[in-house]
Formats: C-alpha cells, sequence, structure tokens
C-alpha cells in the first residue's frame, strides 16, 4: 500500500491515537463516547513508561490489538473488502476472516506506535437505527486538518466500527479494489498469500 493509500491509513490511525479535550459533557452516553473509549484505552498503552520498553514491544503489541479487535467489527469490514467475491468463495470464509483481521490490525499497530500527540475534533454524530456514523477532523501538527468519518453498526449492543472514510475516501472501499484487482488474474490462494505476507513484513517493523 502505498502514496495515497498510506495517507489514508496513515490517518486512520491517528483517529485511534488522538488526544481529545472537553468533548466528555457533550458526547455522554452517545456513540463517541465508545469510541472516545478506546481511544483512551489505547493512548494509555502509548504514554505507559514500562511498556515504552523494547522488550515490552510484543506485550504492548498485544495490548493494543486486543482493544482495536473489541471496537471494530472485522468480519464486516472482511466480507464488505471483498465485495462480490465474498459469496463467490463461501466456503473460504472462515479461512479469510482470520488472515484480513490479522493484516488490517497488524498494519494498525505498526502506524499507531508513531504517536505524536496529535489533536482531534468531533464535529457530528449521526445515528439511523442500528447504523451510525461520527465525523472528525485531525489537526496536525502542521496545520492540516483531515476529515475522517467513523461508520459503525450495533452488534451484540455494542457500536463496532466498520469502514473509515478519509477524506472521503472508505478504508473499505480501498481495499475493495485492491482485492478485486488480484483475484481477477489471479487465485483465492494468491490473495491470501499476500495479506499474509504484508502482515509479516508489518512485525518485523
Amino acid at each position: 500500500m502505498t502514496g495515497r493509500r498510506n495517507k489514508i491509513q496513515v490517518a486512520a490511525i491517528l483517529v485511534l491515537v488522538a488526544c481529545l479535550g472537553g468533548t466528555d459533557r457533550l458526547w455522554a452516553g452517545s456513540v463517541t463516547a465508545e469510541v472516545k473509549k478506546t481511544v483512551e484505552n489505547v493512548v494509555g498503552i502509548l504514554k505507559d513508561p514500562r511498556l515504552q520498553l523494547d522488550a515490552k514491544k510484543k506485550e504492548r503489541r498485544e495490548r493494543l490489538r486486543q482493544i482495536i479487535g473489541a471496537r471494530f467489527d472485522f468480519e464486516e469490514m472482511a466480507r464488505r473488502s471483498l465485495g462480490q467475491h465474498w459469496q463467490r468463495h463461501a466456503a473460504r470464509k472462515q479461512e479469510f476472516v482470520p488472515v484480513f483481521t490479522n493484516f488490517v490490525e497488524g498494519s494498525y499497530v505498526g502506524q499507531i506506535e508513531t504517536y505524536r500527540n496529535e489533536k482531534i475534533l468531533y464535529t457530528r454524530e449521526r445515528l439511523e437505527n442500528n447504523f451510525a456514523q461520527v465525523d472528525t477532523k485531525v489537526l496536525r501538527s502542521d496545520g492540516e486538518e483531515i476529515p475522517i468519518n467513523y461508520k459503525l453498526h450495533l452488534v451484540g449492543g455494542q457500536w463496532k466500527i466498520y469502514d473509515v472514510l478519509i477524506e472521503n475516501i472508505s478504508l473499505v472501499n480501498n481495499y475493495r479494489s485492491q482485492f478485486h484487482r488480484i483475484l481477477s488474474t489471479a487465485s483465492f490462494d494468491e490473495l491470501l498469500k499476500k495479506l499474509q505476507e504484508k502482515r509479516a513484513q508489518s512485525s518485523n517493523l
């Protein structure tokens, strides 16, 4: 993933680890509050002096993956990312979801560790039945503002993220285009292999 795709992914990571200030009363009891809870847990780990040691890298990353995994609906992301191929490869779903999950988590955790106290503003929250969207802006140190919107749905009484839009570009749509391009010329096994290779690369960073 290069160029603009990298910018999209990095921006998404900044949302997860941004500092939130002055929003407690405004968003108390809201979907935004649920996202804020995840952010605070992530920041707590990143700021823990004990976990910043190189010897604690494995433990730190595992704890970050647990927090991310609790907020993201990776199965829904996997389904939407495969698009038309989800039904075509129905027999491989149980195999694909964990590989996809490991790929996304690995990419995210590696970027999260670059946290540098970026700021974030929550600008709007929209609800429609069991779906919600939380609109935000990341304020970078160079003055650039990056609009980022979370899409969530209710799963077992909890709000789970299934897509992130950065500058109106969907991560899921981005993945779907890449996966479709691969599956148009290669096998499903090749797609799994590519995801596993990228996951291994992120683990070595």
